[in-house]
């Protein structure tokens, strides 16, 4: 019974915590067109985008719950047969944060999904000709569908100025072909298949 209200308690005042740090992303003034000038940018290394990738994104829901995001990277030659563009489309869904003190939050959890464009002659949608067979391949090689998890630290900024927080993140990713392959061959460790990135989050007022 002590354990049942500890953790009704806790949980109180984790939604307590949770809405006051949810202040720091919201747009209460933002109406029409202005729902689409983004609201952060952010950069990201690795996680099955290229070495090295950015771009931009809007968060909404009722406290800002929801993220949409277009993002561009790059994978050098060094680490592929040639230089390759990516282009990401990502979807995350951050359930709450707690406040850590006046100037820090943090968010327990970021989950979402993302599509993985890759450029290069090499990569295609549909099996080409030259395979036997009319499902030799049945994946696509240019296009991957991901699926990540992670958490963020928050930096509250106290400042009319155009930037509103900034936010460091770390994200564990797996793509779509790695997990059927986890699935069909217990062999692979889920270090073989599970992609580690890092990342900032720069949040603006609008």
């Amino acid at each position: 019974m002590r354990r049942l209200i500890f953790s009704i308690l806790a949980l109180l005042c984790l939604t307590a915590e949770s809405s006051l740090a949810q202040q720091h992303r919201s747009h209460p003034d933002s109406k029409g067109w202005e729902r689409m000038i983004p609201t952060h940018v952010k950069g990201q290394f690795a996680g099955g985008m290229g070495l090295l990738s950015a771009g931009i994104g809007w968060d909404y829901g009722r406290a800002n719950q929801w993220e949409s995001e277009v993002m561009v990277g790059l994978l050098p030659a060094k680490y592929a047969d040639n230089t390759h563009i990516t282009l990401s489309l990502r979807q995350l869904y951050i359930p709450w944060d707690v406040t850590l003190s006046k100037c820090f939050s943090l968010e327990p959890l970021s989950c979402g999904l993302y599509l993985n464009f890759i450029s290069g002659d090499r990569f295609w949608v549909r099996q080409p000709s030259k395979y036997p067979g009319a499902h030799y391949y049945t994946f696509s090689s240019r296009i991957r569908l991901h699926a990540c998890v992670g958490q963020r630290v928050r930096w509250n900024i106290a400042s009319e100025n155009l930037l509103k927080s900034i936010s460091l993140y770390y994200e564990l990713s797996a793509n779509d072909l790695n997990i059927i392959s986890k699935v069909t061959n217990r062999e692979l460790k889920l270090s073989d298949i599970v992609f580690f990135s890092v990342g900032v989050r720069f949040q603006l007022q609008r």
